[in-house]
């Protein structure tokens, strides 16, 4: 018997007992979308989360330290230590990184600045939004300050005090145009105002450091780097071994006599890894060279094993559906078997492959698993809508609007698992049908 004729004669079958045959598909439709359902809450909570650690870095990212209690020189983060690490196998790019403080002046306004230099292909890889002006590029000929989209809210009246977070209201300073001046040397300047009369000091000089741009403020009301000045690392250096000549540059160790190395350590160093998979390995060898070394897949990698412990405790509840819905395809085929054994005996007798009629069974039952996890998981689909949805409208302080999340691979997986249980559920039905005797098949009523 071909296959076609298996087919139209199984979905047949179905039909003639339309009550039967729908109260099992509903049961089906049940199980899918309750097992669709329970893990895409997972999917999804795992998704957001994931989403949620970007914004606050890269997964393949890892920052070097200097460790806390090494006072070794050796260990000091340098280029050649930049060198190492680049070396090292997974490794794509590796930047320095330099905090250096200074005070921001525009008329009675002040301004403690937390710059942070870096080479321009690490500003550009930050991903700083850009409100006004551009960040810095090569074709910069002097050094230039991007603004971070909260620095503006730091400035306050060197006189009365006020500033933004007591009057709610941001100073009047366009950082793109006004002449801010920079100060760098802040030891001196603080001192020049808490001058001793008898060891008077001289105020520092200040520097008109022109600005590349602002970075675009964002829905929430803050940024990752929003509260850093940030510049091109190559255009600082000179600047400050030119403002500190034969002196220690704020931030940098001395020698045992105080005077300033020649060479340059940097504050961090910024690792960036291939896969995420490769990220917690190569910490660990950074780690062994003796120093410090954190990254966010450390604390991923738990988080995502405890969000597959809760996708698999959600996928076992809806699991249970389906199961009980298994049973009553197991029901239905065993009843549809003793309403049919006389046919089963005339198909039997007429010379009717055993073979055939098993899989004339079998496709019954994975018609009804098909159907109902067709139904099934565009139930699933609208519950999913309406869970995002409702989610979406209650949180008014973070994004969860996927936090339920069906992905075509799971959609996909619960028809066939659908179809797979239906036919499994009427496999013993199915033998059953094999083994009845023909004649008494027949004379059954």
């Amino acid at each position: 018997m071909r296959f076609l004729d298996l087919l139209r004669m199984s979905s047949s079958n179905l039909w003639k007992r339309k009550v039967r045959t729908i109260l099992t598909v509903l049961g089906v439709v049940i199980g899918v979308a309750s097992i669709v359902v329970m893990i895409s809450l997972g999917l999804g909570l795992s998704k957001s989360l994931m989403e949620q650690y970007e914004s606050y870095g890269s997964l393949t990212q890892i920052t070097v330290y200097q460790s806390w209690n090494s006072d070794d020189e050796d260990k000091r983060l340098d280029d050649d230590l930049i060198k190492t690490i680049n070396n090292i196998e997974h490794v794509t790019s590796v930047y320095p990184t330099m905090q250096v403080s200074a005070i921001a002046k525009y008329g009675s306004y002040q301004n403690y600045l937390n710059i942070r230099a870096m080479p321009l292909e690490a500003i550009n890889d930050l991903g700083m939004e850009v409100g006004e002006g551009s960040l810095p590029s090569a074709e910069d000929e002097e050094l230039k300050f991007f603004y971070g989209s909260e620095v503006l809210m730091d400035f306050y009246n060197s006189k009365t005090g006020d500033g933004y977070w007591s009057t709610g209201e941001l100073p009047d300073i366009d950082l793109m145009n006004d002449p801010v001046f920079i100060i760098f040397d802040t030891d001196a300047y603080w001192s020049s105002q808490y001058n001793d009369p008898e060891n008077p000091v001289k105020p520092p000089k200040k520097y008109l450091i022109p600005a590349s741009g602002v970075e675009a403020e964002s829905e929430e009301g803050w940024t990752q780097y929003g509260w850093y000045t940030v510049c091109d690392i190559d255009k600082l250096l000179p600047e400050l071994r030119r403002i500190f000549k034969n002196r220690v540059i704020p931030g940098q160790p001395s020698t045992k006599t105080g005077k300033p190395y020649k060479e340059i350590f940097y504050s961090q160093i910024i690792v960036n890894v291939d896969e995420m998979d490769n990220v917690t390995a190569i910490q660990s060898q950074i780690t062994d060279m003796g120093y410090q070394a954190n990254s966010n897949a450390e604390w991923i990698q738990s988080e995502q094993q405890t969000m597959g412990y809760v996708q698999a405790v959600l996928g076992g509840i809806g699991a249970v559906s389906l199961f009980v819905a298994a049973i009553g395809i197991t029901n239905t085929m065993m009843m549809s078997i003793y309403e049919r054994t006389k046919e089963i005996g005339v198909m039997k007798v007429l010379g009717c492959d055993l073979r055939n009629i098993r899989s004339l069974f079998l496709l019954e039952a994975g018609f009804i698993g098909f159907i109902g996890g067709v139904i099934g998981l565009g139930l699933s689909y609208s519950i999913s809508m309406v869970i995002n949805k409702v989610a979406s409208s209650a949180s008014s302080y973070m994004d969860i609007s996927s936090i339920s999340h069906i992905p075509l691979w799971l959609a996909m997986l619960s028809l066939v698992f659908a179809v797979l249980v239906g036919m499994v559920a009427g496999f013993f039905p199915a033998l059953r049908a094999m083994k009845l005797s023909p004649l008494a098949a027949i004379h059954t009523e």
